[in-house]
């Protein structure tokens, strides 16, 4: 019976966790990704038990599982589109958590964690990416493994250590399969951690109110919630597995891999455009690579970086507000220019988005400071307005 009630107390505490009263549909991102995560698990558990890794017949094992394994193409299908949900998910939710400062302190344990777990699953992504040994994933993974190049001192070292030779091959294959196959233990292990320094700082709370007067529990409130998103998601992301299954996967994904043909223009899966964006806007290949380390770091140094006046939601600030909504565009923007040819003038639109992008950060600091002016001038004018130019 003891045992029993140990079992079952993680489950009892998480549906005792208290929540603020004020979280909208927006705080069902984080279950999603979990739910993706799933997915992504389960499928590629299944399409492993027929995936051979061999740069001969690993195009065709693929088309094996497409044509002749029962269901197998559902499950292959499940298996790609979802990480596109996955990725979409995540960013929903890294978008949320940027709108109303959910990183700032003292949840900022939680944002590092969770940029960590980003960075993890872009790794397993691409790792999964180069699998199926088609044109467009043999040469996009040939421009990616080429960057280890920059690094000083070992970077040659690296590259051949990842290649297992002097160009891709069967063992670079074999290596990208192992590392495909135990980087999503590391991301279930991190996803652990990242609940469990949750549990430890709390939700954010949009209004931040943090009275228990204006709290729920977990259950019943937010499980209906969630439920009520893994449906309405179910229900888009099916379609797209059933009826527009091929919409995000590029047409040279279809090719098997030949290394005397190039492909015209090399572009990653959609959810690394805006970082291959910013590393092709920069003519010099080692400053690319800096420009895209950094373009990650400074997402992990948000909590630094910003330090909000007032209450963190972004309704309330108005400064942060309108530099979100144009960093928010500028991400999409460098998407959409990354995913042409590097010519005129969308070479000139990713140089323009890298701009943008990093003045974002660097006009964070200022934020505060300028925000705290207005609120202060605001806050006069309503309690002495004869004074108020004098007092600020």
């Amino acid at each position: 019976m003891k045992s029993l009630q140990h079992l079952t107390r993680p489950f009892i505490r998480l549906m005792e966790y208290e929540t603020p009263k004020a979280l909208s549909y927006c705080w069902n991102f984080g279950s999603l990704a979990l739910l993706g995560l799933g997915i992504q698990v389960v499928t590629g558990l299944i399409l492993a038990m027929w995936y051979v890794p061999s740069i001969d017949y690993a195009f065709d094992s693929i088309n094996f599982i497409m044509r002749e394994v029962y269901y197998g193409w559902l499950v292959r299908y499940l298996h790609v589109n979802g990480a596109s949900f996955f990725f979409f998910v995540v960013y929903c939710h890294m978008a949320r958590s940027l709108y109303y400062n959910s990183y700032c302190l003292p949840r900022a344990n939680l944002w590092y964690t969770g940029i960590v777990l980003f960075v993890l699953m872009m790794a397993t992504a691409f790792f999964g990416y180069v699998l199926p040994w088609a044109s467009m994933s043999f040469w996009a993974a040939t421009v990616i493994t080429s960057l280890l190049t920059t690094i000083p001192i070992f970077g040659d070292t690296l590259l051949t250590l990842l290649w297992g030779g002097f160009g891709l091959g069967q063992p670079t294959l074999t290596r990208i399969y192992c590392l495909h196959f135990l980087f999503p233990f590391l991301v279930i292990l991190y996803i652990c951690i990242h609940i469990y320094v949750l549990h430890l700082e709390g939700s954010s709370d949009p209004f931040a109110e943090a009275r228990r007067l204006h709290r729920y529990n977990f259950q019943p409130v937010y499980t209906v919630k969630d439920v009520v998103g893994f449906v309405f998601a179910a229900i888009i992301f099916f379609y797209f597995v059933c009826y527009t299954p091929n919409t995000v996967s590029h047409p040279l994904n279809y090719v098997v891999a030949d290394a005397a043909v190039t492909p015209p223009h090399i572009v990653p899966e959609w959810y690394f455009l805006p970082f291959y964006g910013i590393l092709r806007s920069i003519p010099s290949k080692g400053l690319g690579v800096v420009a895209l380390v950094l373009s990650v770091l400074l997402l992990a140094l948000m909590p630094i970086l910003d330090r909000p006046y007032i209450h963190r939601a972004s309704p309330n600030r108005p400064v942060y507000r309108v530099m979100f909504w144009v960093f928010i565009s500028d991400v999409l923007f460098l998407g959409w220019a990354a995913e042409h040819a590097v010519i005129f003038p969308y070479a000139q639109f990713c140089q323009l988005g890298t701009i943008i992008y990093f003045l974002f950060f660097i006009f964070l600091p200022f934020v505060k400071p300028l925000e705290g002016y207005l609120y202060r001038r605001q806050l006069c004018s309503l309690l002495k307005p004869k004074n108020c130019a004098e007092k600020i």
